[in-house]
């Protein structure tokens, strides 16, 4: 899908700045112009459909009807599910938390999409299978849904709205008031168009400087953390393996397809396999560029309540694959 992105980074790299391919720098800076270009074309895109959507769409009946009408945890499985099937690293996942948050959705519903979107999806499954086969594919991509599931049921307790940034609430006060203008004027298509994209490039204005910032972080580690630095602290023998191997997994950045060939190095090295997935669910879901484009929507304790919730469910999910496999 984003091939063309690629072309665009290779060709900058080693074309134009003629780096030395295997160069840390040269991966890097490769690493940087990919994701930059591809987040925020998605940011764009995802922002101005969810403002046509949210034009249209009533957010306060949304938000009523979600509130008000018990579906059994049905809303935190259904996001989940979502995230299944939208083939986003843990950063382009972001922008559409933004515009779900925006569009009126419970905030624990949106946390099991962010929790669940990165770390399952179409191709990961399928090098997985490729990887380890039908079963081992199968217990993973579970309990990927499910770790979003209860990561959401679980976030939802909490009542984290008040913890959203002056920002983003200024965000749902517009979205709110810009909703009632077109009800109430009946407002065509055509005349909602300029309200719109003046919401799309208010919301890329506030937002670009910490996609950049936490791109830039991510590039930096993609480039010169390796990972066989972390090997020797996941042994068998190690007690505390999993969630070591899930905190130190928080400094690197890779989507899941680029981390899967380095678990199953790991388990080639007699890593357990429950710590290594544990080691793969830490990089993919939780990020330190993801923190850093997260903080223009939530606060630092937000942040780290999401963070602590995520990482004990994911240390949760890698003593019970050891158990189990």
């Amino acid at each position: 899908m984003f091939d063309w992105i690629q072309n665009i980074a290779d060709w900058t790299v080693f074309g134009v700045l003629n780096l030395n391919q295997e160069s840390h720098l040269a991966e890097a800076l490769n690493f940087f112009i990919y994701d930059s270009i591809k987040i925020l074309l998605l940011l764009f895109v995802i922002i101005f459909f969810m403002g046509i959507v949210n034009s249209y769409f009533p957010i306060e009946k949304v938000r009523n009807y979600l509130s008000r009408n018990k579906l059994y945890g049905l809303e935190y499985l259904m996001a989940s599910l979502f995230g299944v099937v939208t083939p986003f690293c843990s950063c382009s996942s972001v922008p559409l938390f933004i515009g779900f948050v925006r569009g009126g959705i419970p905030l624990g519903v949106t946390f099991a999409f962010l929790v669940t979107s990165p770390l399952v999806n179409e191709v990961a499954v399928g090098l997985f299978v490729g990887l380890f086969g039908l079963k081992i594919t199968g217990i993973y991509v579970a309990s990927g849904i499910l770790l979003g599931l209860f990561s959401g049921l679980i976030l939802s307790r909490f009542k984290l709205e008040r913890f959203l940034t002056p920002w983003v609430k200024e965000l749902l006060a517009n979205a709110q008031k810009e909703e009632e203008a077109f009800i109430a004027e009946k407002t065509p298509f055509k005349k909602r168009l300029p309200v719109i994209w003046a919401e799309v490039l208010n919301i890329l204005k506030g937002v670009v400087p910490y996609v950049i910032a936490g791109i830039a972080i991510g590039g930096l580690m993609h480039g010169y953390v390796p990972e066989v630095f972390f090997e020797k602290y996941m042994s068998k023998d190690n007690l505390f393996a999993v969630p070591t191997a899930t905190i130190l997994a928080v400094p690197m950045y890779s989507n899941a397809s680029g981390i899967l060939p380095v678990v199953q190095v790991l388990v080639g090295k007699g890593i357990p396999l429950g710590t290594a997935i544990a080691f793969m669910m830490g990089v993919v879901g939780l990020s330190l560029p993801e923190a850093m484009l997260l903080k223009k929507v939530m606060t630092m304790k937000l942040i780290g309540i999401f963070f602590g919730v995520v990482t004990l469910c994911i240390i949760f999910s890698g003593y019970f694959f050891n158990i189990i496999l």
